[in-house]
């Protein structure tokens, strides 16, 4: 079986990568973006003589690349998206891209089993009560134009692959991780609070963090595309015994390094948000609505998270919590911003 992954170079696809191979996967090509993004799948790639890892230095953004991409494997795995930038940058590396993958997937017949990376920011959360279980019978966003861009861009992305898979038929499994962090990610989410000038908004207060490990996330995506029975299927990718964003914040403030805290409760966001909205409308525009109540409501309302489906498949984290932080602060320690 022959396998693609797309952002093969990214956080994720770098773990994914190296899980596949250790779990006996010997045909692989690694879509990246550049020279030095390929060097570092071929040093991945050394580690396992017997495999042929094939790194494609290529882009999504035109139909000619994803049908070079696609060329000949069973099995893609979509990690491939823009996190930041420009909104018509993150709609062209999300949206574009994806739609340029499926009609090359669809065309080559029959289409290869995809495997989407989506995310948590699908949801449609700011309608919940406070502390309802988000798992995967939750409705997505019916106002994705209220959102951030990159949750706008995801949930478009997603309903796309849904779109071709109900018209094709091909095998999907979408998942949906919460928090993905680990040794060479991103060290504080702003589920937990926001930097400002030299002071760290905190605005997460005391609601559960949806972390899950990168290596028991990868391990996720390997079961996906492994097992029949996920075909079809949406999962949760969110780990155990998960701490709060007042517990994160604290933890790295004593194994990282200190920072000034505002500590800033979420009744006092709401009206603060309420504050940035109205302003804006009064001086129509000249604020940009950066903080409006609906995207508060959507990223620190608290909740709660179900891995239910995705263990019920035979998950399990391989790596706990309490470990994962370790590494991970650990490395953040030792690799300073």
């Amino acid at each position: 079986m022959k396998i693609l992954v797309t952002g093969a170079n990214g956080f994720l696809g770098m773990a994914l990568v190296e899980r596949l191979l250790a779990r006996g996967e010997r045909d692989m090509r690694c879509l990246v973006r550049s020279e030095a993004a390929r060097a570092s799948i071929v040093a991945l790639g050394g580690r396992y003589p017997e495999a042929r890892v094939e790194p494609l230095v290529g882009t999504l953004a035109t139909p000619a690349g994803a049908a070079a991409a696609v060329s000949g494997v069973d099995l893609v795995y979509h990690l491939a998206a823009s996190l930041a930038g420009a909104p018509a940058d993150i709609f062209l590396s999300t949206v574009v891209a994806s739609k340029n993958l499926l009609d090359a997937a669809v065309a080559r017949g029959p289409a290869a089993k995809l495997v989407l990376v989506s995310s948590f920011g699908v949801y449609g959360v700011a309608g919940l009560r406070r502390g309802a279980v988000v798992d995967e019978a939750t409705p997505l966003e019916p106002h994705r134009e209220r959102r951030d861009v990159y949750s706008h861009a995801k949930l478009r992305q997603e309903l796309l692959f849904r779109e071709y898979q109900a018209r094709h038929g091909f095998p999907l499994v979408v998942l949906r991780p919460g928090v993905i962090y680990g040794c060479g990610g991103s060290r504080v989410s702003a589920r937990v609070g926001l930097q400002l000038g030299g002071v760290f908004l905190h605005l997460g207060s005391t609601n559960l963090l949806p972390l899950t490990y990168v290596e028991n996330c990868a391990d996720a995506l390997v079961m996906a595309g492994q097992r029949p029975e996920a075909d079809g299927q949406t999962y949760n990718v969110v780990d155990d015994d998960l701490v709060t964003a007042k517990q994160y914040l604290d933890r790295y403030r004593r194994q990282v390094r200190p920072l000034r805290v505002l500590r800033v409760p979420y009744p006092l966001l709401w009206l603060g948000s309420w504050c940035v909205e109205s302003y804006s409308k009064w001086s129509k525009g000249q604020l940009p609505p950066v903080f409006t109540r609906y995207r508060t409501a959507t990223a620190w309302r608290p909740t709660r998270f179900s891995n239910a489906r995705l263990k019920a498949l035979g998950w399990a984290p391989a790596v706990p919590t309490e470990e994962g932080l370790r590494r991970a602060f650990e490395w953040y320690r030792r690799n300073p911003l």
